[in-house]
């Protein structure tokens, strides 16, 4: 389509690959520059029948001609809020999408640096197209190559047990991801990409083994956010035989056939019970289908691999926003015994001296009057509880352990740690996630105001500078003079802050694209949180 809307007739890109020809799409969509998309590519055999529940295996090579003009399947699994075009859902899910700016890699010209976004959704939601990789691509200085892909979630991609790991069936959805950064290795290169130059599997470590990235953007977290447990932990096995009741597995079955039955129902009976059990367990937070310590691509807890150095010495971008707890945490909470309940429930291993001190960090409300988790949105429909019980998971599960990584990785290599401010509602604040949609510099954002199409373009020209360089500063974006990112090292160790003040969305000012501070916020909750962090890693 043109920027006016009006049918077009672009010519097909093609590209040849061992699996066959690609024919893709041109989409223009008012981008700076029009974007050549190849969606859709098989980049694995399909999931199905007797390859369900075991690792994925390569496409064979072919001279089939592959129709690349829409997105795959997205895998099975309840979607919410998720943005971009609706999917058909599918166990033959595997399959990923490449973008570039039409008229750059081709023959003779020089490699272009490669992305490959891994979408999020708490390993049971999402998939690659709610990433608006084309918007990214076309607006950037320098063009690069990105790849967005779909890989198994929910139960089909992460269900831990003892019985998992004796038919080889744990961290699935990791060995997609896997994959498919060796289908990028392999066939980038036909699409003018750089195998190269390629920028999560940060603590995939093995002693000789070469990454396959070169840099990483860590967003939504990091390796020790919330729980990375090992796979026969009581509460997978637990979950574990939640899922079985729901798929109705008979209790007489013997071991050796579980896994011959789980493979021999429809998968809507597997969809309906992953669901089920999923939401069972997504109040307290303690999430089913999740990465396991299984000896293999998780080879022993995070944070051991962090204290050991073995981990891949490459540049880091990432950083939290500062409402991560708002999309999770209950919003109605009212009285302190339900705020320290929660963290029971959360993280049975906490001591009650443990409780009495997050109690104490988190000061309540309703016995500490200039408590600063005084809650003033109460006609909102928040509880009383709200604010402290938010600031307090979102310190826990994202805040402290990005800036974990920044204090590891700091020393050994850059690292770019970023604080997202803008806020985006009255109870939502800056929420998780809001920054993804100015990253790519969606249409809807931009069209916002000045304000937030400013800030859409300052994040994004320091993302995809970071992208093309490895380094956010050293490509000018088309606002001008962004403040120098510096890495995140040292005794006063700095991060950026996006959107500070920026309160539009709600009726307040627009506050500054981007500014430098000493990285001194929530320190003293994350070094608490830091303390305790062997506990979901059990």
């Amino acid at each position: 389509m043109t920027a006016e809307g009006q049918s077009t007739a672009p010519a097909r890109p093609k590209v040849t690959l061992a699996q066959g020809t690609v024919v893709g799409i041109q989409q223009q969509d008012a981008y700076p520059k029009p974007v050549d998309a190849f969606l859709g590519i098989p980049y694995a055999l399909p999931p199905t029948g007797d390859r369900r529940f075991r690792p994925p295996e390569k496409v064979a090579r072919s001279y089939d001609v592959i129709d690349a003009s829409k997105f795959g399947p997205r895998a099975p699994a309840k979607q919410f809020i998720i943005k971009g075009p609706k999917l058909e859902e599918s166990e033959d899910c595997l399959t990923a999408n490449v973008f570039r700016q039409t008229g750059t890699g081709g023959p003779g010209s020089k490699p272009l640096p490669v992305a490959i976004y891994i979408h999020g959704g708490a390993f049971n939601r999402g998939n690659a197209a709610m990433h608006d990789s084309a918007s990214m691509v076309g607006w950037s200085a320098e063009p690069f190559v990105l790849v967005s892909f779909n890989y198994r979630i929910g139960a089909l991609g992460f269900l831990p047990s003892k019985l998992s790991a004796k038919h080889g069936a744990l961290n699935l959805g990791l060995k997609d991801q896997i994959l498919l950064m060796e289908w990028v290795q392999e066939n980038i290169g036909q699409f003018g990409g750089d195998k190269n130059n390629i920028g999560h599997h940060l603590l995939d470590y093995e002693e000789g083994k070469p990454p396959l990235f070169h840099r990483v953007i860590m967003e939504s977290g990091a390796p020790t956010s919330r729980a990375v447990r090992h796979y026969d932990s009581d509460i997978h096995e637990e979950q574990f035989k939640a899922f079985l009741k729901e798929v109705d597995c008979p209790e007489s079955l013997p071991e050796d056939g579980i896994f011959p039955f789980l493979r021999s129902i429809p998968l809507s009976v597997i969809a309906k019970a992953q669901t089920t059990v999923f939401y069972k367990y997504n109040p307290s937070l303690r999430w089913a289908f999740q990465p396991v310590i299984d000896g293999e691509i998780i080879r022993h807890r995070p944070i051991d691999g962090w204290r050991t150095g073995k981990w891949h010495k490459v540049p880091i971008m990432t950083g939290f926003n500062g409402n991560e707890g708002s999309l999770y945490v209950p919003k109605t909470i009212s009285k302190s015994t339900e705020f320290t309940a929660f963290f029971h429930e959360l993280l049975p291993q906490l001591t009650q001296e443990d409780l009495d001190a997050i109690d104490a960090l988190y000061p309540d409300p309703a016995t500490v009057p200039d408590s600063i988790y005084k809650e003033d949105r109460l006609s909102y429909g928040v509880g009383p509880q709200y604010k402290r019980i938010e600031a307090a998971y979102a310190h826990y599960a994202y805040v402290a352990p990005v800036r974990q990584t920044a204090h590891f990785a700091g020393p050994r290599v850059p690292v770019y740690l970023y604080h997202w401010a803008a806020v985006s509602s009255v109870v939502g604040g800056a929420s998780h996630g809001d920054n993804m949609a100015y990253e790519v510099r969606e249409k809807a954002v931009c069209a916002k105001s000045k304000a937030q199409d400013e800030l859409a373009g300052v994040l994004h020209a320091y993302t995809t500078s970071f992208i093309c360089t490895g380094d956010p500063n050293k490509i000018p974006g088309a606002y001008g003079d962004r403040p120098e990112w510096v890495s995140h090292e040292g005794a006063e160790p700095k991060k950026v802050v996006f959107g500070l003040g920026n309160e539009e969305l709600i009726g307040g000012g627009v506050g500054v694209p981007a500014t430098v501070e000493d990285d001194v916020w929530a320190k003293k909750e994350s070094d608490f949180w830091w303390e305790k962090v062997e506990i979901s890693q059990q």
